[in-house]
């Protein structure tokens, strides 16, 4: 995947970090999506568009991890900070510990690409996080793509 210049956002996450995320969110991140965010934190992506059941959509950036966001000037991009902000919304029930949709891309409008976790907590299927649609404790998702290496074939240049 072509990124723009300099996008990538520094430091990469290390083991430790992912790790810890993990924990935090109760889930196991898949090979792809570990070896997808390492190169590629916080990316623009050249190829930003993708279509799904004839509506075209386009990835604004793909959103990081970094120890401490709020010391980073790219903070608000962070997974765990846009997961704190999404908040209710992309959890179906307000007994859960844990995450079901961690978000890993931010699309145009305001909706996000999803790792969804609600069926398996370590073999995410990825989905659209639509915002306008979702309400607290009823997120409106829709699948797109089995992992994160088939989403990342659906983009076009």
């Amino acid at each position: 995947m072509k990124t723009q210049n300099e996008s990538i956002i520094s430091p990469l996450p290390d083991s430790n970090l992912i790790m810890r995320v993990e924990e935090n969110f109760e889930i196991k991140f898949p090979k792809d999506f570990i070896d997808f965010i390492s190169k590629n934190n916080g990316a623009i992506p050249i190829t930003r568009f993708f279509e799904y059941k004839s509506n075209r959509y386009v990835v604004d950036r793909f959103l990081c991890l970094l120890d401490n966001p709020g010391e980073h000037d790219k903070g608000m991009y962070d997974i765990k900070v846009v997961f704190s902000q999404l908040d209710e919304r992309i959890l179906s029930d307000g007994d859960i510990t844990g995450a079901e949709l961690v978000p890993f891309a931010a699309l145009f409008a305001g909706d996000f690409i999803c790792l969804d976790f609600s069926k398996s907590k370590t073999d995410p299927v990825i989905c659209i996080w639509y915002n306008e649609e979702s309400d607290e404790y009823d997120p409106v998702t829709e699948k797109i793509a089995d992992n994160v290496n088939s989403f990342l074939d659906m983009l076009e240049e």
